[in-house]
Order: structure tokens, then sequence, then C-alpha cells
């Protein structure tokens, strides 16, 4: 048994034994005030068995048919004590005016028992509506927080029920009836609070400020460029939270997976009863490179492109890209690919840009292979060096490996560079001594050479 469901029990055993203590005490001295607790404390025990029971069902998990839980049998629970505490608020005033301006008098003894009763409830409703408030709190549990608001009601009504007494005591037949109309305003103020509230979570009313916060803990996510839309429902003591935010379209689709993550983090962190849902909308923005738009058209249609080259000739723009694509497929496939690929690209950049694609075949996905003779890999070795001697800028050559396949060899290195050196030029050394290396073995398929810069003297 958790939390909740022992200060819900100890909740009914208390409103058992105030409504029974109000109930025999009112009868026997015909106060109106203390039947009136009487009847409020009975309802207040239907309430307490109704929150018994919701805080059971509101604390399953989601299912096939209550897919966002059953937080908000709470908030039915506190809706149908909202009406009980309106009926019980009519019958009160009702019957108070009848005592105060009708005929028929009605004698009311202010006992020693009637003030110990009262007395007992104050005491009873202080403690239990502080224990109720402090697990509601804890849990954020909207039954309870409606047992907490009934109890501290009740202690007030209680208090003016016992002012009531005391002026019957002086001889004012009058108190008692108009106690009983101050405890009714206790009720239906509470009524009224809790009312609103419940109504505000069964009609989906966003939490006031979350909307706004939500908004700035996005902004401060990097690459978000823009928040689209924030939606916020508290459901138990859960708050969902529907985010849709606005990232670059260039953007690859595990960059927007570890986007959205990172801002989930960032809203559980502040709010963290939160379960966020979150939506990314593409967006075009003003900084897109050429290069990057061209990715992003290929990326989205499953191709694979590389060697983009961006070119202005006379004021036109000139678009070239490598297309990978399966060896096996037919050209006549293939160009169609390429087509529509070339389309997609005028589409973006405009008609009249210059698009033009060459086709490459796609390496297989699992090439069977094996380590070449130890004869072999230092034939290899040594042309490499040779290679790389005849190069200036290109240092030791190490981490030789040759792999024997059915498309023939693949040959892997790993060669020394002066860090001096831009990325573009050393591309153009190890592409050099990669296409010698092949023009003196033809047997090898393909050459991968790594560069590492030199170490510094």
């Amino acid at each position: 048994m958790n939390e909740k469901e022992k200060v819900a029990l100890g909740s009914i055993a208390a409103s058992a034994g105030l409504t029974a203590a109000k109930a025999v005490v009112g009868l026997l001295t015909g106060s109106l005030a203390i039947l009136s607790e009487a009847g409020h404390s009975l309802l207040d025990l239907a309430a307490t068995l109704l929150t018994y029971f919701a805080v059971r069902i509101s604390g399953k998990p989601a299912d096939a048919e209550h897919q966002y839980g059953h937080g908000k049998v709470e908030s039915v629970t506190a809706l149908a004590e909202t009406a009980l505490l309106f009926l019980l608020t009519a019958v009160v005033v009702w019957e108070a005016v009848e005592r105060l301006v009708g005929a028929q008098q009605h004698a009311v003894e202010a006992t020693i028992a009637a003030f110990a009763v009262i007395a007992g409830s104050i005491v009873v409703d202080f403690f239990r509506a502080r224990t109720l408030g402090r697990v509601a709190s804890a849990t954020s549990s909207e039954a309870l927080e409606a047992d907490a608001l009934h109890f501290g009601s009740d202690m007030w009504s209680s208090v003016a029920v016992l002012a009531g007494l005391c002026g019957i005591a002086l001889g004012y037949s009058w108190a008692d009836a108009a106690a009983a109309i101050v405890v009714a305003v206790f009720i239906c103020v509470a009524g009224w609070r809790l009312g609103r509230r419940t109504i505000d979570t069964l009609t989906d009313t966003a939490p006031a400020g979350v909307r706004e916060r939500v908004t700035a803990i996005a902004r401060r996510v990097p690459g978000v460029v823009g928040v689209e839309r924030v939606r916020a429902r508290p459901v138990g003591p859960a708050l969902f939270v529907d985010l849709a935010v606005a990232v670059s379209r260039t953007l690859p689709l595990d960059r927007v997976s570890a986007i959205k993550d990172r801002l989930a983090a960032a809203v559980r962190a502040d709010m963290p009863t939160a379960e966020v849902t979150i939506a990314t909308e593409p967006r075009a923005l003003d900084d897109e490179t050429v290069r990057e738009r061209v990715m992003m058209i290929a990326r989205n249609r499953g191709l694979a492109i590389h060697h983009v080259a961006v070119q202005t000739i006379s004021g036109r723009l000139s678009v070239s890209a490598d297309l990978e694509v399966e060896g096996t497929l037919p050209l006549a496939a293939a160009h169609d690919i390429a087509s529509r690929l070339e389309e997609a690209m005028r589409e973006e950049l405009g008609p009249d840009v210059e698009v033009e694609t060459h086709i490459e075949p796609l390496p297989a996905d699992v090439l069977a292979g094996s380590d070449a003779a130890p004869a072999r890999i230092a034939e290899v070795r040594d042309a490499l060096a040779a290679l790389a001697a005849e190069v200036a800028g290109l240092g030791e050559v190490h981490d030789v490996r040759v792999r024997e396949t059915a498309d023939g060899e693949i040959v892997n290195f790993h060669c020394r560079v002066d860090p001096a050196l831009s990325v573009s030029a050393v591309h153009d050394l190890v592409d050099g001594v990669e296409r010698g290396l092949r023009r003196r073995f033809p047997a090898i398929q393909r050459v991968i050479g790594h560069a590492e810069p030199s170490p510094l003297a």
C-alpha cells in the first residue's frame, strides 16, 4: 500500500468518527450548525471513499484503452465532490433561512458535549488537512488535494459553529442559524475553488506559465532554430507536453534525433513529471550553402553522392556530383535515378542551373577477403615507399595491408605528411601515390591512403 492510499484510509476513519459524533450531538442539542457539520462530514466520508478508490485506480499504468494513464480518474472524483458540496450548501442555507425568518422556533442547547465534539473536530481537521496537503503536494494527487482543501475549510467552518454555540450560551437564539450560514459559505467557497481547478484539468487547461517555460528551454537548445508549438496538459501527477520545433532542413536524421533527445532531457530536468513528445519541422535557413542544399536533396531520396562541385560560369550556376548506385543495376535504371535527382536539384536551385551527375557503382556491403602473402605485402610496401619518396611533403609509409578479394586486391596504408599542408593539397599528394600504385600493379582494385601529420621537430 503506497502513501496516498494510507492517508486516504486514515481520512476515511476520521470522517466516519466525526460524522457519527456530530450527528449524535446535533440531534441531542437541536443545533442546525452541528447538524450541518454532520452532513458535511457525511459527504466528506463519501468523498474520501471515492478518493481512496480514485488514488488506487489512478496509480495504474497506461494501457491500450487509457494510453495517457488513469490520472483523470482523480479529477472525475474531485468533480463529484464539488457537486456534493454545492448540494449541501443549498440544503444548509435553506434550513438556516427557515429558522431565521420562520414563525416556528427551534430550541438549541449549548451543551458541554457540543463544545467538545466541535473542538475535537477542529483538531482532527487541522492535522489531517496538513497531512493530506503534504502527500498531495509530493504526489501531485488532485483527489488528495481536494480532500485537503475540504478539511481545511471544515476546520474554519467548525470554528464558526463553535462561535454559534457560544452565542447560544449567551442567549442569542439566532446565533446557531447564523453559524450554519457561515458554514454554508465555507462549504460553497471550497466547492468553487475545487470545481474550478477540476474543470481546468478535465478541459485540458494548460498550467500557468508552462508554455513560456518550455519555450524558453527549447530556444536554449543548440540546433533548435524556432519553436512552432507548445501544448501542455496535466493528467494526474504527469504533465504531458507536446512540442514542435524547427530545425535546419540540411541536418541528417541522426543529428535531428540528438537535438530531440537533448530537448526532452532539458524539459524533464526543469519539470521532472513531464512526458515530452517532440516533433521537428524542417526549415530553410538563410545561410544554407548550395552544397548543403544538394546534399540534402540526395539524402532525402536515400541516394549517396560525393565530390559535389559548385561553380558559377558566366553568371550561371553549375553543379556536378558523383552519384553512387548498385553496381549490378542496368544502366537505364541508373540513368533514371540520376535524371530524377538532377530534376530535383533544378526544382530547388532554379530551372537555369546546370546539373551533371557522374554515375559510379557502390562498393559491396560486405566483401569477403583474406590477407595477402607476406611477400606480396612487402612488395606493395616497397612500391609505396618508393612512390612516396618521389613526392615532396610525404614521409614515412607504414601500416600497409593488402587484402585479396574476388574483385581484386584492396590496399590500405598510412603515411606521414607535413602538418602545415592544407587538406586539399594532402588529398592531391596521397591520390597521386594511390594512382601510381594502381598503374604499377593492375591487379589492385582499390587503394585507400590515410594521411597523418608528421611529428613536429
